[in-house]
C-alpha cells in the first residue's frame, strides 16, 4: 500500500517506477493486459497517479492502449538490439569525455566502484557485481559533463537491467567485465581518452555478444 500523503506528482513518479520494474523484470508479461481498475487494486491507489504513469510507460513504448486496456510490450528482441548498438556508439564518447573531465574526486570515486566490483567479483556476489556495474557506468556518464549523452544513456541503461542482471550472473562474464572495468579505469588514470574509449567499446562489444548469446540460447 502506497503513502497516499505525498503529492500527486510524486506517487506518479513512485507508480511508474514501480510498473515499469514489473514490466522490465518480467512480472508482467509481454501481451498482458493491465487496466486502470486492476491497478487502483493491486497498488492501493487512486486512478490519477494510476493514468499518468500508464501514459508515461506509453511514452516509453513499454505498453500500448488496446481500447479495453493496455498491453505489455516489454523489450522486444529488435529493441534490445537496438539499444545494444546505440552503447557501442555512444558509451565510448562517454568514456572519451569522461577522461578528458577527469577530477581527482571522480578518480577516488571510479577506483572505489572498480574495487567494491573486485570484491564482490571474488565472492561471486552478482547482484552487488551489478550493482557495482551500474554505478561505474553511471559516474562515467556524470564526470563526462555531456548531458545529452547523459540522458541517452541512463534511460537505456534502466531498460535492460534484467539482460544485465542475467548477464552479471554469468560467473565467466562478470570475472571478465570486472577485468575490462579495470582496463578502462587505468587507461582513464593514465588520461588516455582514446584508449578509454577504446577499451569501452570493446567491452560493449563483449556485453552485446554475452546478452545476445543468452536470448538465443
Amino acid at each position: 500500500m502506497y503513502d497516499t500523503t505525498h503529492k500527486t506528482v510524486s506517487l506518479a513518479d513512485r507508480v511508474f517506477d514501480k510498473l515499469e520494474d514489473d514490466i522490465l523484470f518480467g512480472r508482467y508479461a509481454k501481451g498482458e493486459i493491465l487496466t486502470e481498475l486492476r491497478l487502483v487494486e493491486e497498488l492501493g491507489v487512486s486512478r490519477t497517479p494510476i493514468r499518468e504513469a500508464l501514459r508515461r510507460l506509453a511514452q516509453e513504448r513499454l505498453i500500448a492502449d488496446t481500447g479495453k486496456g493496455s498491453v505489455v510490450l516489454g523489450i522486444t528482441k529488435e529493441d534490445l538490439q537496438d539499444i545494444l548498438n546505440i552503447f557501442l556508439a555512444v558509451e565510448g564518447l562517454a568514456t572519451y569525455y569522461a577522461t578528458q573531465n577527469m577530477t581527482p574526486e571522480g578518480l577516488d570515486e571510479l577506483r572505489h566502484i572498480v574495487e567494491l566490483q573486485e570484491f564482490y567479483t571474488s565472492r561471486n556476489d552478482p547482484a552487488h557485481i551489478k550493482e557495482m556495474d551500474d554505478q561505474f557506468h553511471n559516474l562515467i556518464c556524470t564526470i563526462s559533463g555531456r548531458q545529452v549523452i547523459a540522458d541517452t544513456l541512463r534511460p537505456l541503461h534502466r531498460k535492460i537491467q534484467n539482460y544485465r542482471r542475467s548477464s552479471m550472473a554469468d560467473t565467466a562474464r562478470a570475472r571478465a567485465a570486472t577485468q575490462e572495468h579495470r582496463a578502462i579505469f587505468e587507461a582513464m588514470a593514465a588520461g588516455d581518452a582514446e584508449r578509454a574509449k577504446a577499451l569501452t567499446v570493446e567491452h560493449i562489444t563483449n556485453a552485446k555478444a554475452s546478452i545476445l548469446g543468452k536470448e538465443q540460447a
